[in-house]
């Protein structure tokens, strides 16, 4: 006999969807009668000149013996990283970012016909790259390092990304910014209803920076010896995007 459930709450579950107890939703917001929801969003934009590069510097080795291309490599990298610091360059600011070990392939032999020999390849060799992310802080001496890494070595440089150490302050920037617009652009909409806005029922908000197209030439001391490469660091454009709802009454 299955047990008896009572009319009412037999009704009432029925009418839960399975899993409802674990869903969560978030509440649409409560409106006076004759209110309306008003959803803007806008952008806030703020620009600095960028004082951090980051980019990556490393060696890559090849010898027949894989000890051999390791400490090839080794010599090269410490040499490398001397030459990093030498230049002013923080230990805190260097970190280690790849280091691998490769076996090197002899090219696939060929019949006359041009079928591939079967057998597989034969390894010829290893090649070693190791690697590390840098941050620059002096930015005018940017191309100087670059020249002194290649001196000392180095055959793998890709970079600079240019970045602000202390977003924070162009960003709070860009926000208010965006509140501003936001509440412009809704006071607008609201004239144009006949309505007016009552408060503000939530807000919310993403953004981020990225390189604005206003380079700056930084140029080094002339001296006999070759110039090192030249830097243009730009601008940076910070952005912050937010969403707010309004509620509008008559």
């Amino acid at each position: 006999m299955k047990p008896h459930v009572p009319t009412a709450l037999a009704l009432a579950l029925a009418a839960v969807p399975l899993g409802a107890a674990s869903a969560q939703t978030t509440p649409a917001p409560v409106l006076e009668a004759g209110h309306a929801l008003l959803t803007v969003s806008a952008d806030g934009r703020s620009t600095r000149a960028p004082d951090l590069a980051l980019f990556t510097a490393g060696v890559t080795s090849q010898a027949t013996t894989a000890s051999a291309a390791l400490a090839e490599n080794s010599r090269a990298m410490n040499a490398v990283v001397t030459a990093l610091k030498s230049a002013g360059i923080a230990g805190r600011d260097i970190q280690t970012s790849n280091l691998s070990l490769n076996p090197v392939y002899a090219p696939p032999k060929r019949e006359p016909d041009g079928t591939y020999v079967e057998g597989g390849q034969k390894i010829i060799g290893y090649q070693v790259t190791n690697s590390v992310n840098v941050k620059q802080r002096r930015l005018e001496q940017y191309g100087r390092v670059i020249d002194t890494l290649v001196s000392s070595g180095a055959n793998q440089v890709n970079g600079p990304s240019f970045q602000l150490d202390q977003p924070d302050a162009a960003l709070d920037e860009a926000r208010t910014a965006a509140v501003g617009k936001a509440r412009q652009r809704a006071e607008l909409y609201a004239r144009a209803a006949g309505l007016r806005i009552v408060r503000i029922l939530s807000i919310s908000e993403g953004g981020g920076y990225s390189p604005a197209p206003r380079p700056v030439m930084y140029r080094m001391a002339a001296e006999a010896a070759p110039a090192p490469p030249p830097v243009e660091s730009g601008e940076l454009e910070i952005g912050a995007n937010v969403t707010i709802q309004f509620e509008l009454a008559p």
